[in-house]
């Protein structure tokens, strides 16, 4: 897969849920096979359920799911989410968050494969629109289909996030 080998030549590792199905088993194979460098991170229940990458030399075993987005996110410089399903979009969705929240200032993108991430991106500028999410942190969020210029966009720590919408001496 082209992100994988361009993350690869780039020089970046793959931290990723460390299961062997789907986009992130094919992703996790062509790091690889490019002689880059994979952490996998899964919990004891999918291990159970034989969904580990086996061929991981970096395979770390954690108790819940909890667990493994924290350590995934501690692990991380950056966060691209691929095409997916519900997991996908809540554990990309977290990661944006806590970016807004400043619990971390690490870029948030999405490989935008045949404009499969549409319909959220216009969902996000809906919420600016409308006031739901301010305009300054509506650029936590990069895409873009070429994996090279998503790597570049992503290379780029975001702004801080905007203040709060609620301060500590608003709430009396």
């Amino acid at each position: 897969m082209q992100l994988g080998r361009e993350m690869v030549r780039r020089g970046i590792g793959l931290v990723f849920g460390g299961g062997c199905v789907g986009l992130m088993g094919v992703i996790a194979d062509a790091v690889l096979e490019a002689g880059g460098h994979a952490i996998g991170v899964i919990p004891h229940a999918l291990v159970a359920r034989e969904l580990a990458h086996r061929a991981l030399p970096d395979l770390r075993v954690v108790n819940s799911m909890h667990d493994r987005k924290a350590t995934m996110a501690e692990l991380a410089d950056a966060f691209v989410a691929m095409p997916g399903g519900f997991g996908t979009f809540e554990e990309f969705c977290e990661v944006i968050t806590w970016t807004q929240l400043g619990v971390h200032r690490k870029s948030c993108g999405l490989l935008n494969v045949r404009g499969f991430y549409d319909p959220l991106i216009e969902q996000f500028d809906r919420g600016v629109a409308e006031g739901f999410i301010k305009r300054g942190n509506r650029q936590i969020v990069v895409a873009n289909a070429d994996p090279g210029a998503l790597l570049d966009a992503l290379a780029t720590p975001p702004a801080p996030a905007e203040a709060a919408w609620i301060s500590r001496t608003d709430e009396t």
